[in-house]
């Protein structure tokens, strides 16, 4: 039975090869002063820098920048941005980058006019804003988080090895957000195959839970099928532009909580990879991929239905004489030899992961209970171990 639910996304969304052209549309509807949030030298390098610059010179905007933005934002760097924007009285927070980028202008808009320290209330206590919040735009360059349509902001403290997301209400989505395929095109390899394997994973966190046949499960298929399909001609052929829009459609999909209605969710994979980042500060989809495995594998006999029809529907794993468990084992199978030819990270050992931080992971791993197991704690400490 499909239960009762919601939804709604602010969003609205710009996409193509022209997309950037959209700005000017965007721009007139927020005051003078902007926010320009950034990583390191690759918009520059890129042109996508001058050209957002060029755009925000000609609607007549007060820029101050805030570079530097880590794959991981650090809770160091958020106090760092708030002060930027509060010192320029900012009335827009663009974002031109991938999902770091994307979460971290979202965790100061919150954050600007709070009173209270924004790791603490919002990361360690899980609280909601109470106050004005600046509005966030984002210019996507890489695919594979879904920040651009979603609430959700994670961030690190190198100090404590804690690596949490907060997933904010529809008031702190993005007010929109560019997506140029084209942009993604200059990635090095391993930050691509990182977010294409984020694209699959988050379509599987919320995949499998529960029961019952609803649309978010046909959904969530069609989805799997086209990042596979895409993401084959995308690792040979990195220009391939069709190849690039689909996945880039199809992260945005993956995460703007579309395919989640109807269901409890489970997002465990999420938590033990976001744990282990936390003392690694290895890429996130590196990390996910990382204990994927293991933790499916210890989940499937408690879903055992689902791990079946993902092998059937989405690897096309023919049932005929054999057992449900065999079909899907030979899902997982399917989905690993995936994974090696997309060329993600296997193991927490190649992340810089060792035997003596997995007490501490474990103990940063939040314990979620909307998938096929609660696991304990000893379960959560052995997977970890399996995935070494």
């Amino acid at each position: 039975m499909l239960g009762n639910f919601s939804y709604k996304n602010a969003t609205k969304l710009y996409f193509g090869e022209d997309s950037l052209q959209y700005l000017n549309e965007e721009l007139p509807k927020y005051g003078t002063n902007v926010v320009l949030i950034y990583g390191g030298g690759s918009i520059k390098r890129s042109g996508i820098y001058d050209a957002v610059r060029k755009l925000l010179a000609e609607n007549g905007k007060n820029v101050a920048e805030d570079a530097g933005v880590m794959p991981n934002p650090t809770a160091d760097k958020l106090r760092e941005g708030v002060r930027i924007a509060r010192e320029h009285k900012a009335d827009l927070l663009l974002a031109v980058g991938g999902g770091s980028c994307c979460d971290y202008a979202k965790a100061v808009s919150v954050s600007v006019n709070c009173d209270e320290d924004p790791w603490e209330k919002y990361y360690l206590r899980f609280e909601e804003p109470t106050c004005r919040i600046v509005p966030v735009g984002c210019i996507l360059t890489m695919a594979g988080t879904g920040s651009e349509m979603n609430g959700g902001a994670v961030i690190t403290d190198h100090k404590t090895h804690q690596k949490i997301g907060h997933v904010f209400g529809e008031e702190v989505m993005p007010k929109f957000s560019i997506l140029n395929p084209r942009f993604t095109m200059s990635l090095p390899r391993r930050q691509m195959v990182a977010g294409i394997y984020d694209i699959f994973n988050h379509i599987c966190e919320q995949y499998f839970s529960g029961e019952d046949d609803n649309v978010s499960d046909y959904l969530a298929e069609a989805l799997m099928k086209s990042v596979i399909r895409n993401s084959l001609i995308a690792i040979d052929h990195p220009e391939d532009y069709e190849a690039r829009s689909n996945l880039m459609w199809a992260a945005t999909w993956a995460l703007n909580t579309l395919i989640s209605r109807g269901k409890t969710t489970d997002w465990m994979v999420h938590m033990l990879g976001q744990a282990a980042g936390g003392y690694t500060d290895a890429t996130h989809g590196m990390t996910l991929a990382a204990v994927s495995l293991p933790y499916y594998r210890h989940i499937l006999p408690y879903g055992l239905a689902k791990f079946r029809r993902f092998a059937v529907e989405v690897w096309n794993v023919s049932p005929e004489g054999k057992t449900d468990e065999k079909i899907a084992n030979d899902g997982l199978a399917a989905l690993e030899a995936w994974m090696k030819k997309l060329g993600v990270t296997l193991t927490l050992s190649e992340l810089g992961a060792t035997e003596d931080m997995i007490e501490g992971i474990a103990d940063a791993t939040f314990i979620l209970d909307g998938g096929y197991k609660v696991l304990t704690r000893d379960e959560v400490v052995s997977i970890l171990k399996e995935s070494l």
